[in-house]
């Protein structure tokens, strides 16, 4: 069975704002106000609450893996009490989904997000139906770029490794295709601040629209 499998955040749903609105709680209960910016910062965001902390601390001249420690719970707590305040996905998303269910394709999720924090936003969202499968940075020992997480995933979906593919928005997700052996769809309209094509992907997409056509000569 043909399997899709997507990262979540930047590439189904823009999370950043959320996200910094998460970390800059923290900097506030700190005393040092607002240290992230919602826009400059979103690239950083979607690498995780530590390096969200590590970034804020290095511009309060206070970075320590023990402060980051510490803070990181209260980031998660702060982020899933308003965890889609600001979050949409991105434009297409639902209905290329959609198309490919429509069209045989087996879907999942493979993400290092929480697992608990990734369920509940998709929930919220209303998306979690169009997913078969749905694997988080705590479901496994180990997380992305090792291939454990994708495989778990696409199995859960009901699919075949052989037949698969993985579409995310960073460094992280091209190195789990390759690890996986399968191949990797990149956007390019998320917040990464990566150069997508330096990375090189089988395929880049600009706009969910080109996602169908692409999977389907990916995995003819």
């Amino acid at each position: 069975m043909r399997t899709v499998i997507f990262d979540l955040d930047g590439t189904l749903a823009d999370t950043s704002g959320d996200l910094i609105a998460a970390a800059n709680h923290c900097f506030v209960a700190m005393g040092a106000g607002e240290v992230l910016d919602p826009v400059t910062d979103a690239a950083t965001a979607l690498r995780g609450g530590r390096a969200m902390l590590t970034l804020g601390l290095t511009r309060m001249g206070r970075i320590d893996e023990v402060v980051v420690d510490r803070w990181y719970p209260e980031l998660l707590s702060a982020y899933g009490a308003a965890i889609d305040v600001h979050t949409v996905l991105y434009p297409g998303a639902v209905e290329s989904i959609e198309a490919l269910l429509a069209g045989g394709y087996r879907t999942g999720i493979c993400t290092n997000k929480p697992a608990a924090l990734a369920e509940m936003l998709l929930q919220r969202l209303g998306v979690r139906n169009l997913f078969g499968s749905m694997v988080g940075a705590d479901t496994l020992p180990v997380r992305k770029p090792d291939a454990a997480p994708y495989v778990a995933a696409v199995t859960a979906a009901g699919g075949a490794v052989g037949q698969s593919c993985l579409i995310g928005d960073t460094a992280t997700d091209r190195k789990t295709a390759a690890a996986a052996g399968v191949p990797c769809v990149l956007v390019t309209f998320g917040p990464s601040g990566e150069d997508m094509a330096a990375l090189e992907p089988e395929a880049l997409i600009g706009h969910f629209d080109e996602l169908l056509p692409v999977v389907g000569r990916l995995l003819a």
